[in-house]
């Protein structure tokens, strides 16, 4: 079924947003997102691999710059979701640039379908590009207190220092915070090589570790040599739409 949220975007525009499914979702969501550096999309495809999921829904959204991936000849949505009937997690799948103006009705639909199934809680998977130490590279989280208290006592994921959040990630938090939709962010720093298949290796890892999903890390590099310079190719076109437009999730600290 779908679900549609329809508000004003840049002129002259209205754009609409659609989740459509064909069977429920697990009670948790894990989300990679196109974002600089891929690294939380693919360690997001990577999981949709490796856990043998089968695609369950996709999201439409109009007024935008569209893209259609396709795989061995075949079309599909830019974004997608992934199930599987022994597994309580559902995978969300994103290769679409959103931009800053698009976040509010993006974040909204996913919202109400959310709450439509009952969905109890939503891991968003995020590289930063944030000047760091070769030492530093650590996996961090920000948040909702429920997720924190549900998920993360018993892990060594240190919290993200002092800053603030911006577009579908900032919308999906901010929700999380005023509701019982538990919501947490998996952050790690980001090179520009793309795909950065280290820090999608942490973020694969830190999943692993908080879902005990029991995902072998091994193959993600020859994953990552696979399917490179398509990522290279996406890795561009981010680039590129990021010098005209602001993109739609960002962390500032």
């Amino acid at each position: 079924m779908g679900v549609d949220v329809g508000m004003a975007a840049q002129p002259p525009h209205q754009t609409t947003v659609n989740v459509t499914t064909t069977e429920a979702p697990a009670e948790t969501i894990i989300a990679g997102f196109s974002a600089y550096g891929l690294a939380g999309l693919t360690a997001a495809d990577y999981l949709v691999t490796q856990l043998g999921l089968e695609e369950t829904g996709y999201v439409t959204i109009n007024a935008l710059p569209t893209i259609t991936p396709f795989a061995d000849g075949s079309p599909r949505h830019h974004t997608r979701l992934y199930s599987r009937s022994d597994l309580d997690v559902t995978v969300l799948v994103n290769e679409l640039l959103v931009p800053r103006w698009a976040a509010d009705p993006f974040a909204s639909a996913v919202i109400e379908w959310l709450h439509e199934y009952r969905v109890d809680e939503i891991s968003l998977l995020f590289g930063i590009p944030v000047v760091h130490q070769p030492g530093e590279h650590d996996v961090f989280f920000v948040a909702t207190d429920d997720y924190r208290t549900h998920r993360l006592v018993e892990t060594d994921l240190a919290p993200m220092g002092r800053g603030f959040l911006e577009g579908i990630n900032a919308s999906l938090i901010e929700h999380g915070m005023d509701t019982s939709l538990r919501v947490g962010l998996l952050s790690t720093p980001v090179h520009e090589e793309v795909p950065d298949v280290e820090a999608a290796i942490r973020l694969v890892e830190a999943v692993d570790t908080l879902y005990e999903l029991n995902v072998d890390t091994s193959e993600l590099e020859a994953f990552a040599v696979k399917i490179e310079e398509y990522y290279q190719e996406l890795s561009e076109r981010v680039k590129a739409d990021e010098t005209t437009q602001s993109p739609a999730d960002g962390m500032f600290m």
